[in-house]
């Protein structure tokens, strides 16, 4: 063979490759933080939340029903996210925890990188000091996730600049996404990955007026900030599919869009004024728990997946997966070899795309401080210092029902299970501390139902009446948190509700709202009360799975005006779980002493 021909060849051949590579798919992996599962549209939890662009992207892929974070918690979940095996193995289990670890781990960001793919990092980082970000795996920069200063090596139409302190030219989710864009026509035609974290909804809330004006009407002012603030996620999800689409790259694009973490509702959603520290105004209904709790709250999260061509679009995915997952399915499409102990993910491609029928997980475990779990199928065993929780996933998703009891050898099984993977994490055992103060609080009021504590409960206007915590006269303790007023105001006196028009109603009948039930339907109503007025008590309810009040879903009697208590039993007939209630009555002139809820199975629940 001469000379000429084996120059051709070696050219053919590095240019067959070099094709090759380029075949590799783009990875996007959307990151948010402090993101409640309730609050994407497409989840179809509440009709208050608008995000048709990561809408669009789920019906173009999948929706995973149970999908997880690897921790309650910010920097542990963010260093199992990029490295891909659960952090406590390498030391970064909380925050705080020194950085030694994860620095020594290879993230995924780093292996895609030296097989040749461009990789950029948008927003929040929380995984050490912003220059050293490209120590990680990361060619450029765009470290943005307040209105302050902040590192980048490369400029909002992704030019490079070099690294160093920048300020900001935009609001920081916005700025994130316009960057991000930017470096997809730059890479356009070779492989890219790009991780864009927007620090949303966090606290502090900083949502700008363009996007708070898309929510008007009356609620919190924390839940304004946090459906503003994950509008603006929004439009930047749209701008960058929307890029990706103008250069021909949809189909070659593999998208994660995933909540570091349950949203912090510190138990009372205090809509403290100003933005700072407390509940981020996200809502993690109908799951039970927050964030800083291995109960589904604060591990749950939204979790979508888009690969058109690959992947069928308007999926709901039943089994259980996990952020771990995304730097195992990148590098497998990356074509990068990887060893069994490298990443603690699966490669999910083969199941989203239909080619594997079975669950890729047998079973998820996470150890956070004094907490554990495991879920395996639809059992999930939960650990908090010495309490032990058992639930039924299937039937029971709010983690309501402790079933350990019942199921002694489940449970058992689950705990040596549980035992035996955390004997390999660092240091080994089922608890690396003890239970705080808060989450100590957290397990009383979410999992084993004793009054919300005290301490973090909003303030009272000292001119209105007061909430006492003495008992009416059914023996009940009064509580008036759970209640919300609508068109109105709530009055508590004497150990008495009463419902007043205040200046609220606009001329709308004010009613009384509670959430967050989950009762077997059908429901008995029993109301003690007394109404100086004639006229209509009523109750209207949701139930599981639908989106609005229908009007069949309304009982009502006739009250008579009377200054004698009154004791009414009344039957809602609903047909599956109740979730939702909504109590109309004479405002200003009927005081309810006691209200009780019976289900047709469970324990009776006292509102009142």
């Amino acid at each position: 063979m001469n000379y000429q021909n084996v120059i051709a060849i070696t050219l053919l051949m590095l240019g067959s490759a070099i094709a090759q590579a380029d075949e590799r798919p783009n990875i996007v992996v959307f990151y948010t933080d402090d993101h409640g599962h309730a609050d994407l549209s497409c989840q179809g939890v509440l009709d208050d939340i608008r995000t048709p662009h990561v809408d669009a992207l789920a019906r173009s892929g999948v929706r995973a029903i149970h999908g997880y974070s690897t921790a309650p918690q910010c920097v542990p979940s963010r260093a199992g996210l990029l490295v891909g095996k659960f952090q406590a193995k390498f030391g970064l289990e909380s925050n705080g925890y020194p950085m030694d670890g994860f620095n020594k781990q290879t993230t995924f960001a780093k292996r895609l990188q030296s097989a040749g793919y461009k990789t950029a990092q948008f927003g929040k980082w929380h995984l050490g000091p912003g220059p050293q970000i490209t120590k990680h795996g990361f060619d450029h920069v765009f470290n943005q996730n307040s209105q302050g200063k902040f590192y980048a090596n490369i400029d909002l139409d992704g030019k490079d600049r070099p690294m160093g302190i920048t300020k900001p030219e935009m609001y920081h989710v916005d700025g994130c996404s316009r960057a991000a864009a930017a470096v997809i026509k730059r890479y356009a035609d070779q492989p890219f990955l790009l991780y864009v974290a927007y620090r949303a909804p966090h606290v502090p809330l900083d949502a700008t007026q363009k996007y708070l004006d898309r929510f008007p009407g009356e609620m919190p002012e924390r839940r304004r900030q946090c459906l503003a603030m994950l509008s603006a996620v929004d439009d930047g999800v749209g701008l960058v599919m929307k890029t990706l689409a103008d250069n021909n790259l949809t189909e070659k694009t593999l998208v994660f869009y995933i909540g570091d973490n349950g949203a912090p509702l510190k138990i009372h959603k205090r809509d403290a004024p100003g933005g700072g520290p407390g509940w981020d105004g996200s809502l993690n209904t109908p799951l039970n728990g927050e964030k800083g709790m291995l109960a589904e709250g604060g591990i749950h999260t939204p979790f979508v997946v888009s690969f058109p061509g690959t992947i069928a679009g308007g999926q709901q995915y039943p089994h259980p997966v996990s952020a771990l997952d995304v730097a195992a399915t990148a590098t497998a499409l990356a074509n990068v070899k990887t060893e069994p102990e490298d990443l603690d993910g699966i490669n999910l491609i083969p199941f989203l795309s239909g080619a594997n029928q079975a669950a890729p997980h047998d079973a998820l475990m996470w150890r956070w401080i004094a907490q554990t779990a495991i879920r395996e199928g639809d059992w999930k065993l939960l650990r908090g210092g010495d309490r032990e929780y058992l639930f039924n996933l299937k039937n029971d998703i709010e983690e309501k029902h402790n079933v350990a009891a019942q199921y002694p050898e489940i449970t058992e099984r689950l705990r040596t299970r549980l035992k035996s993977w955390a004997a390999e994490l660092s240091p080994p055992g089922l608890e690396n501390g003890k239970m705080a103060k808060a989450w100590t609080d957290y397990f009383d009021f979410y999992l084993d139902g004793k009054p919300a504590p005290t301490r973090g409960a909003p303030k009272t206007n000292s001119n209105k009446p007061k909430v006492r915590s003495d008992q009416n006269e059914l023996g009940v303790a009064v509580d008036a948190k759970g209640w919300i007023a609508r068109n109105g105001e709530i009055v508590v006196q004497d150990g008495q509700l009463s419902l007043g028009h205040g200046k609220k109603g606009k001329g709308q009948a004010p009613f009384l709202v509670r959430n967050q039930l989950n009762l077997a339907g059908p429901v008995t109503a029993t109301v003690r009360l007394k109404s100086s007025e004639a006229g209509e008590l009523a109750f209207a309810w949701r139930e599981d799975g639908q989106q609005d009040f229908l009007a069949a879903s309304r009982v009502a009697i006739k009250l008579a005006a009377s200054e004698q208590w009154q004791t009414h039993e009344i039957k809602i007939p609903a047909q599956s779980d109740l979730i939702h209630l909504r109590v109309q009555m004479p405002a200003e002139k009927t005081r309810i002493v006691g209200l009780k809820l019976i289900p047709s199975s469970g324990k009776t629940v006292t509102l009142w």
